[in-house]
């Protein structure tokens, strides 16, 4: 990969329509930096390379994919299209960027694991090199395997995110998902809160990282938590009914991953550009109150 240190940077972001691109755009414009959204389908190679060649970035931030709406049971009715966004799309981005020596930064998932006999509830986080076991819905089935891929692109940073969370109730923050469940279940997880950690990602982009990192705040916490201080803060006459996984997977056509990641990795990289990530419980508290701050409801 060529380095590209002498002219300034330029970030393109893949998924231009997305959650999460709009959000980093916000985050770099603040930040005084050039930034372009694009649409261009990641699968379509000709297209990819006409938009790098004609952008001519230094970073590609790839927030594109298929995570299935409402929610991921789509992916299970609709594999091939599924395939075709998270496997051949973010593969041939993956590949073209290296072709061009730009630096790509993959907004994956941790979803890719679930607690077991050896990573139990309270026990040791799933580190980077461990092997995904998770496979009970078909996006995290597609997730696992292309990371196994991508991770050998010596110019690729992929950033495992866990049910992302911003400080606005947008529909597809995990706390508005949960707090329109009629039931939930109660298991620790890790979550990554994007005011925390979107800048993070731009800071490691800049510094051209490569390799994977899980993405989360440090810890782990349980959807009762994370409601009860939701109510405690933002929405005092919130309440809410849980349920067991069994019953959940009544409900679900795939399952759903509960996991806790091993943040050392991360946390030691960004302590290089001092920077720092809140633990997961005070972290929720801090978007809480900023939450309310900003008169959220």
């Amino acid at each position: 990969m060529t380095t590209q240190d002498t002219k300034p940077n330029r970030f393109l972001i893949w998924g231009g329509n997305g959650w999460i691109a709009g959000q980093l755009e916000k985050i770099l414009k603040s930040q005084g930096k050039e930034v372009i959204m694009t649409t261009v389908r990641m699968e379509d190679r000709g297209a990819v390379k006409a938009e790098l060649d004609k952008i001519k970035p230094t970073h590609v931030l790839n927030c594109a994919g298929c995570t299935g709406r409402p929610n991921v049971d789509w992916c299970e009715d609709h594999k091939e299209e599924t395939i075709r966004s998270n496997v051949i799309g973010t593969l041939n981005l993956s590949d073209c960027c290296f072709l061009a020596g730009i630096h790509c930064t993959v907004f994956a998932t941790g979803c890719i694991y679930h607690y077991d006999d050896t990573h139990p509830v309270g026990g040791p986080g799933y580190k980077e090199t461990d092997p995904a076991n998770f496979t009970g819905s078909f996006y995290s089935e597609t997730k696992g395997h292309v990371e196994e891929i991508i991770k050998y692109y010596t110019n690729c940073l992929i950033l495992r995110l866990r049910m992302p969370v911003s400080d606005d109730l947008h529909p597809r923050n995990f706390v508005t998902k949960i707090s329109k469940y009629e039931r939930v279940v109660d298991i620790p997880n890790s979550n990554t809160i994007l005011a925390d950690l979107l800048p993070a990602s731009i800071l490691m982009a800049e510094h051209n990282d490569t390799g994977v990192y899980n993405f989360t705040n440090p810890g782990a916490i349980s959807h009762n938590e994370v409601l009860t201080l939701f109510k405690e803060i933002v929405r005092p006459d919130f309440t809410w009914k849980n349920f067991s996984v069994e019953e959940q997977a009544k409900v679900l056509k795939a399952g759903r991953s509960n996991c806790l990641l091993d943040t050392t990795k991360l946390e030691k990289k960004l302590a290089e550009y001092n920077y720092s990530v809140p633990e997961v419980h005070e972290a929720y508290r801090r978007c809480f109150e900023r939450m309310k701050a900003a008169g959220v409801k």
